[in-house]
């Protein structure tokens, strides 16, 4: 076997070894918790990643609270008791799609206000540039 192959084996090995440890040995009373606990971990954000899920997250504390979520479900919580613990927890950031408050207007308006704000000094620019310029003094059709 040509080294180059070996060594493409083993990334390959390696990278399967190491996606398989985002995945959580829990024991679900069945396939219906099991799919329940899934959704309700894509509803939530990784507060380190920032940018995935808690069921993709490998981030220690995703772990955690992933464990921490199997425990409500297993004591009998609701997806609404959970999410309101993570909440009072950690804030609406938890959430993916947070709730529309006063405290967080500025999250669900903010991108429309500035995509205004910039659609507005574009049509500026353009009306000021399609106006004829002030007589500066100078002729251009004079050569110099």
């Amino acid at each position: 076997m040509k080294p180059v192959l070996r060594w493409a084996a083993l990334a390959l090995l390696l990278g399967v070894a190491l996606a398989a440890t985002a995945i959580d040995a829990l024991p679900f009373k069945d396939a219906a918790q099991e799919v329940r606990f899934q959704n309700l971990t894509r509803q939530l954000r990784c507060l380190v990643c920032q940018n995935e899920d808690l069921s993709d997250s490998n981030a220690k504390l995703a772990q955690d609270l992933r464990y921490e979520i199997f425990q409500q479900m297993q004591a009998g919580r609701s997806n609404a008791q959970i999410k309101q613990w993570l909440v009072d927890r950690y804030g609406d950031y938890v959430l993916y799609k947070p709730p529309l408050k006063p405290s967080n207007y500025a999250l669900w308006f903010g991108p429309f206000v500035l995509l205004a704000i910039g659609a507005g000094g574009v049509g500026i620019y353009l009306r000021r540039r399609a106006q004829p310029q002030a007589a500066t003094g100078f002729d251009e059709d004079e050569d110099w």
